[in-house]
């Protein structure tokens, strides 16, 4: 069911979102090669309780841990474990808080020390999706404008553009309507209304589209065992323009990377 938000609740979202954006900015400087997901996992179930919030996820469908964490060939779903991170890796870290009686979830796919420059490519074309994407995010549009982005931009780089999980609208509950994929065509489904807030999330694997299922009932992995990548924003219809309401900042700021990536998407000035 799709729920529009007052411009009171977008704020309170917002609230929401920069919980996981922080908590995001904190496990930046921690992941390492060496570090545990398990360690990182503990690191942010305290930030976030430290912010007056609840992990999103932790027992949400019986999901034991506050982070999904898949590295490399996994896509998504992740469960952190006690596996060192090596040089080389990548790791999408997926992460949920609950606060003021709403969520906010998003994701950053970092790499772990060094990484191939097939990979970097991997990262870099992944996150200018999610952007263009989201500049399709605008009153008047259809879910399939949003999706056309993505999967045209990823697949003129020949990468595999994962069907069967997708993005979502995001409110009091994790999951609400529309649902949001990263394929489709232009001018197909549900209409863009203000006040809908959504979490868009590409995710897309360096090979083959395909995906399976671990036994464990959660982790998904590429078809290939080639690697994928998962970046994750929420974003808000106001004033009929998309308004982030996550932000990547934080990371950057702990990692020293300048960026401009998100100024066209806020409508007031963030302050971190």
């Amino acid at each position: 069911m799709i729920k529009l938000k007052t411009p009171e609740e977008i704020e309170l979202m917002r609230e929401s979102a920069l919980v996981v954006s922080r908590t995001l900015g904190m496990l930046a400087s921690e992941i390492k090669p060496g570090v545990t997901a398990l360690y990182l996992d503990k690191l942010a179930e305290d930030f976030i309780r430290e912010q007056g919030a609840e992990p999103g996820f932790l027992g949400m469908y019986d999901f034991p841990n506050t982070l999904n964490m898949s590295p490399n060939a996994q896509v998504v779903h992740g469960i952190p474990n006690a596996e060192p991170l090596k040089e080389g890796d990548i790791i999408s870290v997926d992460c949920g808080a609950l606060k003021n009686g709403y969520y906010g979830d998003h994701a950053y796919t970092f790499p772990v020390g060094e990484i191939a420059e097939e990979t970097k490519k991997l990262l870099k074309v992944t996150k200018e999706s999610l952007y263009l994407g989201i500049a399709q995010f605008k009153a008047g549009n259809r879910v399939g404008d949003v999706a056309y982005a993505i999967q045209n931009y990823c697949e003129s780089h020949g990468y595999g553009v994962v069907r069967e999980l997708v993005g979502h609208g995001l409110g009091k509950k994790l999951h609400e309507g529309p649902e949001m994929p990263n394929y489709g065509k232009r001018g197909r489904g549900k209409q863009f209304k203000e006040g809908l807030v959504v979490a868009i999330e590409p995710m897309i694997n360096m090979g083959t589209r395909r995906i399976k299922q671990l036994k464990d009932g959660w982790t998904i992995l590429t078809a290939d065992g080639q690697p994928s990548a998962h970046f994750e924003h929420n974003v808000a219809i106001v004033n009929g323009k998309p308004e982030l309401l996550s932000t990547y900042q934080y990371i950057y700021e702990a990692l020293g990377i300048e960026s401009d990536e998100e100024d066209q998407f806020h409508q007031k000035k963030l302050v971190l």
